[in-house]
């Protein structure tokens, strides 16, 4: 986690080693800004993340890194469980299941109509197209649109669609279902 920096000496051929904090010699402003909320973080809501056993052994040069950056020493154990240790993937995973999504598309249905406009002028029929979603948030969201509207998101969509397969023959993107 540490850079160990060698310096020459004058000519004695003696070389001194000089520990470098693994963010640098001056701390990121980020970093600094996170001291103060730290140290006034309740330390047993913190624990509440990480659920599990604490590590048995701690790295040395991350806590000491820790204790050049000014952190409390209440959470330099926590600290070590997350980056380096065991806690990480549990982190990781509580990170992935709470982020923000929007709700997903469940179904879509859809129905045409047509609207029979009667008057002192002729009868003209007026064709539209209706259509319900339902999302995974369990709302339902109706539009209506005319059928020229409905003809171009269908040719939009079987465009998306191409591109997706096209993107999916590539070894590096892959589309998961």
């Amino acid at each position: 986690m540490s850079i160990i920096q060698v310096k020459g000496g004058g000519g004695g051929g003696a070389v001194g080693l000089e520990r470098t904090s693994f963010v640098g010699a001056r701390v990121p402003p980020e970093i600094r800004a996170m001291i103060k909320p730290l140290s006034k973080l309740d330390q047993t809501a913190f624990k509440k993340i990480l659920k599990g056993k604490l590590i048995n052994s701690l790295i040395a040069n991350f806590i000491q890194d820790l204790q050049d950056l000014q952190i409390p020493e209440g959470f330099h154990e926590d600290l070590v469980a997350m980056v380096v240790g065991p806690k990480r993937p549990v982190i990781d995973s509580f990170l992935e299941n709470r982020r923000p999504r929007l709700p997903s598309l469940e179904n879509l249905s859809w129905r045409t109509d047509v609207a029979i406009s009667t008057g002192v002028l002729n009868r003209v029929l007026v064709r539209g197209v209706t259509m319900e979603m339902t999302l995974s948030d369990g709302s339902i969201k109706d539009f209506e649109m005319t059928v020229s509207k409905f003809q171009e998101l269908r040719f939009h969509v079987a465009s998306v669609l191409g591109e997706m397969e096209k993107l999916e023959k590539h070894s590096i993107l892959k589309i998961k279902d």
